[in-house]
């Protein structure tokens, strides 16, 4: 057992032993429950042994807290109080020296003032950590501290002794009445300090966790429960004797608060008795409002508090819910509320997208993280990633499509029941999101692809206009003007020229076929799509190693017309998987199968090893990039048989 709690036990065994030595005193003296009332020893004997109980506690538990300290010196300012008013009253009934007598009641006058000016609050202010909640609160709390002693002096220096008929104190000035301005800063001072104390615990909330949250919620818990005790017996009896049950809750929230806060879910607490005084305090003005206005406008007879009654009555039973959800949604965000959650939810899809919908989500949830994923991308993320993530698998017709992360809170180890019950409401119509993004970026990378694909046409066929056909005719120009020189003086050579000229043009002719052929086959214009295909195959009987080759059509008598696009996709398709099928296959048949529906469905499959690589390369990245222009589907691979590509193209109702 180490120095500082055996202090702490210590100090507050003190502190309720003086209050014991009280009560007997009382008793001996044979003061009535309403002497001991006037003489605050019953209030300062309930306090003492609240606050010094509740500082041992804290002292023994975390004993570097001087939140432990104040309260125990805070009970023992009380307690000693409690003591030193029966003790006068015992001595001055016994005849006890003048000097002893005074010194009681000094003992009285300036123990308690301690307690009420400077360690209460200062115990506030630093709850629950024991730090102030930033370096620039010192000169605020050096006030506090330096200020302190005005409140003690105003009290312990009044010459109005403790109880009736008994000596004052020593330290008192006669003419404390005439101090009155002085007397009314102290009070001004020490309402300040009260008020500082509440900053204090508002700006930790504000800025504070969840863990730190929850400590202060059972200080709210305490405190909005002795106004719940206090001010209702304030108006009722005038003395408010509730005080005895209720302050001391205060200092037992505070040790709950730093020694066990999580004892209970305080949140729930906290709603339901903040909910409930409000509601009580909305009736009460009520029906107060009511009597008023029936008083004036409805006679006596009618019985103006009965009607007041009813009216109220009824007004209870809708605003109880309404206020409940209200003050669960400012402690626990919309976590209890999952219909509201996913509307929000589908705002923010409608408006701003993922990125508004991860802030909505964790503003609901009251998290320091949020985000929305793919596989190695974050679509959308709000707030700052913490060491604790919970991820949620987001799903659309049965395949991953990415997550959902969401951080715990800080001093939380995860995400609780009601956090999951909102995000598997929220995940389905994220996953549609999610899915739509990815199809829009896929959309858009295509269109990038197509517009490379074609610039580089383009710039193919520049080249080629450039290099090939446009110095092949200006040599076709030259050599038919060399002809026409030699016409006269030398035929011979002439027709020489004219020769080669019909050499250069066919080649020219040989080049412009091959342009065209890029860009659209001539057999599609004059053959079809079938004719053109049966052309192509015809021309297919060996394999590139020499072997033979059978390849058969299997297509329908008749094929509707096609878009040109996809006319020129399925043949350039077609033949770049025929090529291959020469090029790198051992099969000794292949058969082509084409039909026609909502899709132009084209298959090659050949007889060859099924157990031969297939290695990605130039020809099935080509025609994966013809089908995924034009929506269609692609798939290359072995088979049970040998190999198979098929591809479908989209062509909408037959």
């Amino acid at each position: 057992m180490t120095t500082g709690r055996v202090l702490a036990a210590g100090l507050g065994a003190l502190a309720v032993t003086e209050a014991c030595v009280a009560v007997a005193l009382t008793i001996a003296v044979g003061w009535s429950w309403q002497q001991a009332l006037d003489a605050f020893v019953v209030t300062n004997s309930v306090m003492g042994v609240a606050f010094a109980a509740c500082g041992a506690v804290i002292g023994w538990h975390r004993r570097r807290s001087p939140i432990g300290w104040l309260f125990l010196a805070d009970g023992l300012g009380h307690a000693t109080t409690a003591t030193a008013v029966p003790l006068l009253q015992v001595l001055h009934d016994g005849g006890a020296p003048l000097g002893l007598q005074r010194l009681a009641a000094t003992v009285f006058a300036w123990s308690w003032p301690w307690s009420i000016g400077l360690f209460l609050p200062l115990a506030l202010v630093l709850f629950p950590d024991g730090k102030l909640p930033s370096r620039r609160w010192r000169p605020a709390v050096l006030a506090l501290v330096a200020t302190a002693p005005l409140f003690v002096l105003e009290l312990g220096t009044s010459p109005e002794p403790p109880v009736p008929g008994v000596p004052p104190g020593y330290l008192t000035l006669a003419g404390h009445d005439s101090l009155s301005p002085l007397w009314t800063i102290s009070e001004a001072r020490t309402v300040a300090a009260l008020v500082l104390a509440v900053a204090a615990l508002m700006v930790r909330y504000r800025r504070g966790d969840d863990v730190l949250r929850q400590q202060l919620l059972w200080l709210l818990l305490a405190t909005v429960t002795a106004a719940g005790f206090v001010v209702p017996w304030s108006f009722v009896a005038g003395t408010p004797v509730m005080v005895l049950f209720a302050i001391p809750l205060i200092p037992v929230a505070v040790t709950i608060a730093i020694v066990r806060h999580r004892l209970l879910d305080i949140r729930l607490v906290v709603a339901r008795v903040l909910a409930w005084v409000l509601l009580s305090a909305g009736v009460v003005l009520a029906y107060g409002v009511l009597v008023t206005l029936l008083d004036r406008f409805v006679s006596a007879q009618l019985g103006r508090s009965a009607v007041a009654t009813i009216v109220v009555a009824l007004l209870v039973a809708p605003v109880l819910p309404r206020l409940q959800r209200a003050v669960g949604r400012a402690l626990y965000g919309d976590r209890g509320d999952p219909a509201r959650v996913v509307s929000r939810v589908g705002e923010q899809l409608a408006g701003s997208g993922l990125a508004g919908v991860v802030t909505a989500i964790r503003a609901a949830l009251r998290v320091p993280y949020a985000a929305v994923a793919t596989t190695g991308d974050v679509l959308a993320e709000d707030g700052e990633v913490p060491d604790e993530v919970t991820v949620v698998p987001l799903e659309y017709d049965g395949a991953a499509v990415g997550e959902l992360r969401i951080g715990a809170r800080s001093g939380e180890g995860g995400l609780g029941a009601a956090d999951h019950a909102v995000l598997a409401l929220v995940a389905a119509p994220l996953a549609v999101a999610v899915h739509a993004t990815l199809l829009s970026d896929q959309l858009q990378a295509s269109r990038e692809r197509i517009i490379a694909a074609r610039e580089e046409e383009r710039r193919r066929l520049r080249r080629d206009l450039h290099d090939g056909l446009g110095p092949a005719l200006t040599g076709v120009a030259l050599i038919a003007d060399a002809a026409t020189n030699l016409l006269a003086t030398d035929p011979e050579r002439a027709r020489e020229l004219l020769g080669a000229l019909r050499g250069e043009i066919r080649t020219a002719v040989a080049d412009i076929r091959r342009l065209v052929e890029d860009l659209r086959p001539p057999a599609l214009d004059d053959l079809g799509l079938v004719g053109a295909l049966r052309q192509r195959v015809e021309h297919l009987v060996r394999r590139a190693d020499g072997g033979a080759l059978l390849v058969r059509l299997d297509v329908p008598g008749e094929v509707p017309v096609l878009p040109a696009a996809v006319e020129v996709a399925a043949y350039r398709v077609a033949t770049e998987a025929l090529t291959n099928v020469v090029r790198h296959s051992t099969a000794s048949t292949a058969v082509l199968r084409l039909r026609c529906g909502r899709e132009l469905d084209l298959e090659i499959a050949d007889d060859g090893s099924p157990d031969g690589p297939w290695r990605p390369g130039v020809g099935l990245h080509a025609m994966r990039e013809r089908a995924a222009e034009l929506g269609g589907g692609f798939e290359a691979g072995p088979s049970a048989e040998g190999g198979r590509v098929r591809v479908s193209f989209p062509l909408g109702a037959p």
